[in-house]
């Protein structure tokens, strides 16, 4: 076992995989962000209709963990009702480079990633 890479992957805590990358390689995070950027501030149920297939629960912790990340900014209004409202912070912004590289590479590879998935299937691998 080579001991380099046991350093670099084998502690949860150190390893940026499991550390950063795989709090955003959830199903919600990379959306939201998204979201967040095209419209610069949002309350929780406008997020929650724009993507209409996720759970209120899951979108509250989603929310909860961009917000621990420090890339999501809650913002409570004091009012009756209470006004929350989202919005990107500056670390939050200066991944979104780094995500368009990404949706731009799955824009460009989601029709061959769907062909292999179907003969994958086909071939009776799954």
């Amino acid at each position: 076992m080579d001991e380099n890479i046991l350093k670099k992957y084998g502690n949860a805590e150190s390893c940026p995989v499991r550390n950063v990358i795989d709090r955003l390689g959830d199903k919600w995070s990379v959306l939201v962000l998204m979201l967040l950027e095209e419209s610069n501030v949002l309350r929780f149920n406008e997020i929650f209709g724009y993507i209409q297939t996720i759970s209120q629960k899951m979108l509250a912790v989603t929310l909860k963990s961009l917000e621990a990340d420090g890339l999501v900014k809650r913002t409570v209004y004091p009012q009756i009702p209470p006004k929350v409202e989202y919005e990107l912070t500056e670390r939050g912004r200066s991944l979104l480079p780094h995500l368009h590289q990404l949706v731009s590479w799955a824009n460009s590879n989601m029709n061959d990633i769907r062909k292999s998935r179907e003969a994958f299937e086909l071939a009776g691998r799954n």
